[in-house]
């Protein structure tokens, strides 16, 4: 528990660790004697081109765009250009207590410790979720959240998340939920309007009912992207080859015991939040009860 307590403190954490230097080399190519010279080149970019109006341009906020697109300026411009554009089309979803979010439960299963290799290792489960007690919108707003907060941790900047979707149990009750507009929300989610680096995705336990679902998905997936993603079926030991079993839960053929379920993430986020964690979701649009 101390531990946990410890790992939930860090979740946090918001200050730059000098100790990362060298990984954030060589995962976005970040070189501490040039970084605020291509910050500065970003931020010109913003404020002369004109296409988004974000609501803070400060070295920090920069940052996450430039790590997340290996510190080459027009692109993170381009990510911050599709994140606003995001935020703007989707304001609804941010018009929620984040907090409340507990009620999505199994959906997401939870999410491990972070590792060089995979950085944060996050499970889905889409075919446990309850679609008679909470909404799409609910569902995508809780995946929201979690990449909303994650995000403000330089190490996750850096590190990025790694997904595995479990489909075991999904049927057209749950693709009948999936319309374009939804597809295209959670796909944004998944690095292409967001600016937390997506190493990979790992689909698993799946069967014909698959095709349906990817149907509605693939459409909106960029070419980039599709080298990421990977179907394993029900061959663990394929999904073992891309992910060492230390990483991995039981269910999946491994022994990591720290797996955290969203309920008790959530939970603990708010036990500890501080002042500047709840402003920075209040900026976003979230509504917060004290």
């Amino acid at each position: 528990m101390i531990f946990l307590n410890i790992a939930f403190e860090a979740e946090l954490n918001r200050y730059e660790d000098s100790e990362f230097e060298d990984v954030a080399r060589r995962h976005c190519n970040e070189h501490p004697d040039t970084r605020n010279k291509v910050i500065e080149e970003l931020r010109s970019m913003v404020y002369e081109r004109g296409e988004c109006n974000p609501r803070r341009i400060d070295d920090a906020y920069c940052l996450r765009f430039l790590r997340c697109r290996r510190f080459v300026p027009a692109l993170a411009y381009r990510l911050m250009v599709r994140y606003e554009d995001f935020r703007r089309k989707n304001a609804h979803l941010y018009n929620c207590d984040p907090f409340e979010l507990k009620k999505v439960k199994h959906v997401y299963a939870g999410t491990l410790p972070e590792s060089p290799e995979h950085g944060r290792l996050i499970l889905m489960r889409f075919g446990r979720w309850d679609t008679n007690a909470v909404s799409i919108d609910d569902v995508v707003r809780c995946a929201l959240v979690l990449e909303e907060i994650a995000v403000q941790q330089p190490k996750l900047q850096i590190l990025g998340v790694t997904v595995i979707i479990d489909l075991e149990g999904l049927s057209f009750r749950h693709i009948s939920q999936l319309t374009p507009a939804i597809a295209n929300q959670i796909v944004s989610l998944m690095g292409v309007a967001f600016p937390l680096p997506l190493n990979s995705i790992h689909l698993v336990n799946y069967n014909w009912i698959l095709n349906t679902f990817w149907y509605v998905f693939k459409q909106f997936i960029p070419k980039p992207i599709w080298n990421t993603i990977h179907f394993h079926g029900y061959d663990l030991s394929s999904l073992q080859k891309q992910i060492h079993p230390r990483h991995l839960p039981a269910a999946y053929g491994g022994y990591c015991r720290h797996v955290i379920s969203t309920e008790e993430w959530l939970g603990k986020i708010y036990e500890y939040r501080d002042e500047y964690l709840v402003q920075e979701l209040k900026d976003l649009g979230f509504t917060i009860k004290d």
